[in-house]
């Protein structure tokens, strides 16, 4: 009998005990693959959010806890645009209200003018008019959450607008929520003259990174930001999902090697007479070693390949509820589901450590006697 097999049969022996234990390992590993696929998705958003309109880079304030904290003034947009590399700098104040079932609408205020240099691809309709106050550009996505078509009104802090364009960015952020002119989302949101964002059109053959370096310099109060790792200086929620991502793969490592040990340890036992017997026939102590190995590894894997269903069936799941379609979309990358792996792999081999060490220990005479 193949080598393979054996392995695959001795689990069989206890099915319910190996389904229990792959069961429990599957849930650890189910937290990782999940969270490592949200984690990765809203990093995608956050590079999204950095490049909204089509822009270079955006500008936000220097040291905030969160990009919506991040408060920037008129003056110092007047001061970016003023660099003879900047083709267009455009202020985005972002605000976030409950709407219809989604408790985080999206609302991005813009200067109207502004919005002949800022991206947004119309499915329908027309751009928001100079001047309006009462109008909206609603994304796809939020038009869908709302069932709002062309030219209906909608309620949003105790204002009605009437929505003259629907439009499609292919950032999920943006197309859940609405564009509304920079003024009106200032005046309901008691900001006047402020914004959140400042996003930079370069002139083309521009160097970006000694321009971004000059205005850091010129202007310490601000932080220009071109990818993720720049987001972290006015957001330190990414580093705190790594943190809590790196924690719970610990705790699943942990846990489930105690699970796995007990499993182990009580096949071991239960099977001294037959290492005993295995032994006098002439398996040396390296085989013992692998099989018992090798049964905690397969067992982690079948934990793994459920754990990792499980975490896609989630992440699809968590989708019905409108407020996560506005700003998540799963991606699935490779290196959630090996990080899963690696955990699975880990599990194994704390769990079957102890057991292993046992097995290999027996004399072949006590365990050929042990009842």
């Amino acid at each position: 009998m193949p080598f393979f097999m054996l392995i695959f049969r001795n689990l069989l022996r206890q099915r319910i005990r190996t389904l229990l234990t792959a069961l429990g390992i599957s849930l650890g590993i189910t937290t990782v693959v999940a969270l490592g696929v949200v984690t990765h998705s809203l990093k995608a958003t956050a590079e999204d959010i950095l490049h909204a309109g089509g822009a270079d880079f955006a500008i936000g304030q220097s040291g905030s806890a969160d990009l919506s904290f991040s408060t920037l003034t008129e003056e110092q947009l007047e001061d970016v645009a003023a660099y003879p590399e900047v083709n267009h700098a455009i202020g985005v104040l972002m605000a976030f209200s409950s709407l219809g079932s989604n408790p985080y609408f999206v609302q991005l205020g813009i200067e109207p003018s502004d919005l002949e240099h800022f991206d947004v691809p119309l499915l329908e309709g027309r751009y928001l008019a100079r001047g309006a106050t009462d109008e909206m550009l609603l994304g796809e996505e939020g038009a869908s959450q709302l069932d709002k078509n062309l030219g209906d009104t909608v309620e949003l802090k105790d204002r009605t607008f009437t929505v003259v364009g629907i439009y499609r960015t292919g950032n999920v952020w943006e197309d859940g929520g609405a564009i509304l002119p920079l003024a009106t989302v200032q005046e309901y949101e008691r900001k006047g003259g402020l914004m959140t964002l400042i996003y930079v059109k370069a002139k083309v053959g521009t160097d970006l990174d000694a321009l971004t370096a000059r205005i850091e310099e010129d202007h310490p109060e601000l932080a220009t930001l071109r990818t993720l790792s720049d987001y972290n200086e006015v957001d330190q929620g990414m580093q705190m999902m790594d943190a809590a991502n790196l924690a719970i793969s610990f705790l699943a490592v942990f846990i489930g090697g105690i699970g796995v040990m007990n499993t182990m340890v009580m096949s071991v036992m239960e099977r001294t007479r037959e290492f005993g017997i295995l032994r006098a026939v002439g398996w040396r102590q390296r085989r013992v070693l692998q099989m018992v190995l090798g049964e905690s590894v397969l067992l982690c894997l079948i934990g793994a390949l459920i754990g990792s269903i499980l975490a896609v069936v989630f992440t699809r799941a968590i989708l019905i509820f409108p407020a996560v379609r506005s700003f998540l979309e799963p991606e699935y990358t490779p290196d959630v589901f090996i990080r899963g792996l690696v955990v699975g792999v880990a599990v194994a081999l704390l769990g079957a450590l102890y057991p292993a060490i046992r097995a290999v220990r027996l004399s072949p005479i006590q365990a050929i006697r042990y009842e």
